[in-house]
């Protein structure tokens, strides 16, 4: 994963003093456009998030290339002739790193290390590498863990490459296990501890969840696209200081806080992490405790981000993951945010819904338009939300 790391550099002073500056990683983006591909985003659509991505992680896009392929090479990703163009590139771009837009089978990466002769990540570990950075609480930690692990484990034997020359050497043969052995028994011991302490903290959710129902309190659940705004708007709606920064998974702990409700009842809003395409499995297993948070809730608010100019890709990913999860037929809201940077003429109102909806190419005639920066069209959420859930939580005389 990519680290910032500090080397010395001279002042130039008499008396020979050095002081440190950070070397940021120098990172060159390949992605591979599939031929005849409809569903999602193009291969420079993807590459530019991709870009988004490394730059959260700290490094500097410094070039990108673009393939068109049936499908992935089997053994590097991208045909031998762009393989050799990217070595070309590294006189150019003095890169340091090549980050693949898909995630690499062992091998590709194995044999791309050794083609370019520099570390080569693909999608899913700068993700992975994201989200280790952004976990605060204890529980984060194990589930970025596990899924680091996962994703380490049938990578393991590329560690190891360097003793395959001494095979059946003297001092090799014998008894024991091998150290590539070793170390997977190592892996698989702690993936099998984090799962352990993982189900720890789902039945401690579970136990929270249910403390919820009986006191009869609804509960919404903010989903969306990365940095679409829902920590943004679960400020603006509850007052919390809940942390928001206009970076890719700027949330990875849920957040649950009260919300009032226009008839002056309350209800339970909860924030949790982000969508994005390519979603690592690794990452949607390890925070299935987090994830069934949404299963619990009485109703999603799906967030869209309207401004960002592949919108309809974003909500199409975000539908599509609820439906892997199983969350396909739970009720929701679409609230599509930041309309304060489309309004027409100097802002002072927001758009039409006909017209956001002309943009996406699509119509959502249940959606609400809102600004969570602006606070515009909150009341307009709210009483949606109680419209939704407060029916079903009426008391029922027995």
């Amino acid at each position: 994963m990519p680290r910032q790391k500090t080397h010395r550099v001279s002042n130039g002073h008499a008396n020979g003093l050095h002081s440190t500056a950070p070397v940021v990683e120098r990172a060159y983006l390949v992605a591979v456009q599939r031929k005849g591909q409809r569903d999602g985003l193009d291969a420079k659509d993807s590459l530019d998030e991709l870009a988004l991505l490394a730059h959260t992680a700290g490094a500097e896009v410094v070039g990108r290339a673009v393939q068109s392929l049936n499908s992935p090479h089997p053994a590097t990703y991208i045909g031998k002739g762009k393989v050799e163009d990217v070595i070309a590139e590294r006189q150019a771009c003095d890169y340091t790193m090549v980050i693949f837009d898909d995630e690499l089978s062992p091998s590709q990466q194995r044999n791309l290390e050794k083609a370019l002769g520099v570390k080569v990540l693909d999608r899913t570990a700068l993700i992975i590498d994201i989200f280790a950075r952004r976990a605060q609480t204890k529980e984060a930690r194990l589930q970025v863990e596990l899924a680091q692990s996962q994703y380490l484990l049938p990578r393991l034997a590329g560690q190891w490459s360097h003793l395959e020359r001494l095979e059946g050497r003297i001092g090799t043969r014998g008894p024991g296990e091998t150290q590539l052995e070793t170390d997977r028994r190592l892996v698989r011991d702690r993936i099998t501890l984090l799962r352990r302490q993982i189900d720890e903290v789902r039945q401690q959710r579970s136990l929270y969840r249910r403390r919820r129902a009986r006191q009869g309190v609804p509960v919404a659940a903010l989903v969306g696209y990365t940095n679409a705004g829902k920590s943004t708007l679960m400020r603006a709606l509850s007052g919390a200081d809940v942390f928001t920064e206009d970076l890719l998974f700027a949330t990875l702990d849920p957040v649950t806080r009260r919300i009032p409700l226009p008839s002056g009842s309350h209800a339970l809003l909860t924030d949790t992490v982000g969508f994005i395409q390519k979603l690592p499995t690794q990452l949607v297993a390890a925070f299935h405790a987090t994830l069934e948070e949404l299963a619990d809730a009485d109703l999603l608010v799906h967030v869209a981000d309207i401004t960002h100019p592949n919108a309809g890709e974003q909500f199409d990913t975000v539908q599509k993951t609820l439906s892997e999860l199983g969350l396909g037929d739970k009720p929701q809201i679409i609230a599509f945010n930041k309309v304060d940077l489309v309004a027409p003429g100097d802002g002072a109102a927001p758009p039409s819904l006909k017209g956001i909806e002309s943009q996406l190419g699509r119509e959502h005639p249940e959606a609400v338009l809102i600004s969570a920066a602006r606070k515009w069209g909150l009341d307009a959420l709210k009483q949606r939300i109680e419209a939704f859930i407060v029916p079903a939580r009426e008391p029922v005389p027995i």
